[in-house]
């Protein structure tokens, strides 16, 4: 077989990555664009997120679409609400001070990665999909002077993975439409432009912090949820996310969320060809060379602003 259908293959695969991503690493983007806050914690609510799916799956113990219909719901909510709690009991106590919040969230994050080892375990448990079909994928070639369709073996995916690209692609439009639309999207981008003209005119600015960092954290538990039937639920599961998502964020420009979002299909489509045809840990390399180079040559990030 021609190397073409290995390619759209693996560019499948890597747009699940990236859809995934995109949701987590927006999340990040978010809280840093209007709070300057570098939040550690954030692959940990990622975790919490196909945690508690796990737990809700399991509570329900009904048709599999079922459980994942209420962990889709559940999971983002509690994270986002103990995202709340975390900034109104901690990081407003600290006056959202750039260095100390880095603390801090070092230190929620090994919090909640232990209370959920003590509670949910060390193994690695899986979420049945609610649907998970087999589809195969086709491929044209030219023969005999003509475009003709064939299906080459062993190239297919599954209705679920396609699902999470639309998924994702739905709720990037929903925050899109949510910055942009409604008055608390306005208050957001008021308070990133300017805090203390914000305060000037009355706009509460701790809400918009506490709102803010809940909805990073709900973006995170929600991406982890769609993931989760393909992966699993594991208590370490965390660091990658942050990795990658730190990545997204340097390379989108710190605080872009279109950028964010273009650095996430770039990231997520070039680990997914590069793991299929040579290794994840060469795809995680290359992704950190070309934040290295993205520092050196335009250090505010492709769509963030140039540094003077």
């Amino acid at each position: 077989m021609e190397l073409g259908p290995y390619i759209l293959l693996a560019s499948i695969e890597g747009s699940v990555t990236a859809a995934v991503l995109a949701l987590t690493a927006v999340g990040l983007s978010l809280v840093f664009g209007v709070m300057r806050v570098v939040n550690i914690a954030h692959g940990e609510f990622f975790m919490l997120g196909a945690v508690i799916a796990w737990f809700v799956a399991q509570a329900l113990g009904a048709h599999p679409a079922v459980g994942f219909a209420a962990a889709l719901i559940v999971a983002p909510l509690v994270v986002g609400a103990i995202a709340v709690a975390a900034d109104v009991t901690i990081l407003k106590r600290i006056d959202y001070d750039p260095e100390r919040t880095i603390v801090a969230t070092i230190g929620l994050l090994y919090i909640i990665q232990q209370l959920t080892l003590m509670g949910y375990g060390p193994d690695a448990r899986p979420v049945e999909a609610p649907f998970n079909s087999r589809l195969a994928i086709p491929w044209w070639e030219w023969k005999d002077g003509a475009l003709q369709m064939y299906w080459p073996w062993g190239l297919a995916t599954t209705s679920y993975k396609l699902a999470v690209i639309g998924a994702a692609a739905l709720v990037l439009l929903g925050v899109w439409a949510f910055m942009t639309h409604t008055r608390a999207g306005l208050l957001m981008r008021a308070t990133q432009q300017d805090r203390e003209m914000a305060l000037a005119f009355g706009i509460p600015v701790e809400r918009v912090y506490a709102l803010v960092f809940g909805i990073g954290a709900g973006l995170a538990a929600l991406a982890a949820v769609l993931i989760v039937p393909i992966s699993q639920a594991h208590y370490l599961m965390g660091a990658d996310p942050l990795l990658l998502s730190f990545i997204v964020v340097i390379i989108g420009g710190l605080g872009s969320l279109p950028g964010t979002v273009v650095a996430a299909i770039l990231i997520g489509l070039s680990d997914g060809i590069v793991s299929v045809f040579f290794s994840p840990t060469l795809a995680k390399i290359l992704a950190t060379l070309l934040v290295a180079l993205v520092l050196v040559f335009r250090p505010g990030g492709l769509f963030g602003t140039r540094q003077a």
